[in-house]
């Protein structure tokens, strides 16, 4: 498990990471989201011992990220590079040597990786002959290479067609299930919601939500629910509107209302109710709102949260 604890970065007088405190379990595809500038690269860059902290501790799997026996750990960088001239086995093999496999270890997993990405084909070719989202693929290539046990993308989808992001998807199911430590961090909202077990989200280097993604679109649902149903829907008890909506209709309650009540008073109208569910929105309109209202931001007067506080973080709106 990845554990950070009420981290601390500054530079000239300004903290771009704000006492940012988050856990990753083994096994978790976990994304780190945020607006340009929020601090997401400085604070992956401690993660992986290139800066240091300059209060709080990063530790895995109870070992310090920056000490002998620090984890195996994988960065894929924003800005990506490859060496062009040479051929793209030797390419990807030089990766492995480097994170300290031996040469036929180093060889015979490229050969793997190669076919499961779909490059093999071009083994033989020099990087330069590829084109851009193959280089891409070689490059994810390239952080999966030696089997880490911490693995950080920074935006993987950028530049592959839906086939390959399919494949992307695929393999990190996989390494998922091999127990390997996923830490994401994309602007790709709707690959949040359909690979992420949890998110973290950082703004102005304070974090702003944290918690299951599933809980945190749950959180900033309002009390509206689509009903489909035969038939025109007159309002009730709880119900501030009823609008029709392509096909369906949606129906706004109060906030002390209860679903269950309202829906037996539609159906009491003799209504053929064939759905009634609560809309909840999609990650993205989330976090437009999140950053243009400035959620959490005013942390710091009483201090920063705890981890359990952060779950409720951003859920009034």
């Amino acid at each position: 498990m990845l554990q950070v604890r009420d981290v601390l970065k500054t530079y000239d007088g300004r903290a771009v990471v704000n006492r940012v405190s988050f856990d990753v379990a083994a096994g978790e595809i976990f994304a780190l989201l945020g607006p340009n500038g929020a601090g997401k690269t400085t604070l992956i860059r401690m993660i992986t011992d290139i800066v240091r902290p300059d209060a709080g501790t990063i530790t895995f799997g109870g070992h310090a990220v920056s000490g002998s026996d620090r984890p195996s750990t994988s960065y894929l960088p924003e800005e990506r590079g490859l060496y062009k001239k040479v051929p793209v086995l030797d390419a990807l093999a030089y990766f492995g040597e480097l994170k300290g496999m031996s040469r036929s270890d180093a060889r015979r997993e490229s050969v793997a990786l190669l076919e499961e990405f779909g490059l093999a084909a071009w083994s033989r070719k020099q990087v330069s002959a590829l084109s851009k989202g193959m280089q891409q693929k070689l490059q994810l290539c390239t952080a999966l290479i030696g089997r880490p046990q911490l693995l950080i993308l920074d935006e993987p989808f950028s530049g592959l067609d839906p086939i390959n992001v399919q494949v992307l998807e695929t393999v990190l199911r996989a390494r998922r299930g091999e127990g390997t430590t996923v830490l994401l961090s994309t602007h790709q909202m709707n690959k949040v919601e359909q690979q992420c077990d949890r998110a973290l989200m950082i703004n102005r280097g304070h974090m702003v939500l944290y918690g299951k993604v599933g809980e945190i679109r749950q959180q900033h649902a309002e009390n509206t629910y689509e009903l489909h149903a035969d038939g025109t829907p007159q309002r009730v008890a709880g119900v501030k509107s009823i609008a029709a909506e392509d096909g369906h209709w949606r129906v706004a309650l109060e906030k002390s209302a209860h679903p269950a009540a309202v829906l037996k008073a539609l159906l009491d109208q003799g209504l053929a109710v064939r759905a009634f569910t609560p809309e909840v929105p999609p990650l993205e309109d989330i976090f437009v709102h999140v950053v243009e209202a400035g959620v959490g931001l005013d942390q710091g007067k009483s201090g920063p949260p705890t981890v359990d506080e952060l779950h409720e973080l951003g859920g009034a709106r």
